[in-house]
């Protein structure tokens, strides 16, 4: 058994294989995530996530994001794959996201990107999904209009078979 974890280590170590496969949709966590590029103009808008994240605070800071990629990455090896959601991620800070205080609400300020663009690779096992919403009194007021309320969704149990649809081959 320790030869085959140093093989697997030593596999990893090599980093992932050049060749990558992107996809439009994938499924995890009972989410059905789609890119924001696949699903635009279908009835239900399966790109959008939050991240439960902390900071060195003691307050917490969940990420905001749009869907861009599914990627598939492989490390020479058939059991190491890994797939990650490429994120375009709102600002979180006191610019880009706020909390009502009395109803819990959170709203983000669709306008604002968050500045760390290196930063858009997440496993896809961290995400939940969520939706956005404009809020229909903040239509009148023109100040309001970049900000949209943040509504998490329950995880569904999907009784198809789920099959992912390949976008591209890089």
């Amino acid at each position: 058994m320790g030869g085959i974890v140093v093989i697997s280590l030593s596999l990893l170590s090599l980093g992932p294989e050049r060749k990558v496969k992107c996809y439009n949709e994938y499924f995890v966590n009972g989410y059905v995530f789609h890119t924001e590029e696949y699903g635009h103009g279908r009835k239900t808008y399966n790109s959008v996530v939050c991240i439960k994240g902390s900071t060195s605070s003691e307050f917490e800071v969940d990420y905001y994001g749009r869907l861009e990629e599914v990627i598939k990455l492989q490390y020479h090896s058939e059991q190491n794959i890994v797939f990650l959601f490429k994120y375009y991620w709102y600002d979180t800070t006191d610019r880009g996201i706020r909390v009502d205080p009395h109803y819990g609400l959170v709203e983000i300020n669709s306008k604002a990107r968050h500045h760390n663009v290196n930063d858009v690779f997440v496993f896809t096992k961290q995400c939940q999904q969520v939706y956005y919403t404009y809020t229909p009194s903040f239509r009148k007021h023109r100040s309001r209009v970049d900000w949209l309320s943040v509504l998490k969704t329950k995880p569904r149990v999907v009784s198809r078979l789920f099959r992912m649809r390949t976008k591209t081959q890089v």
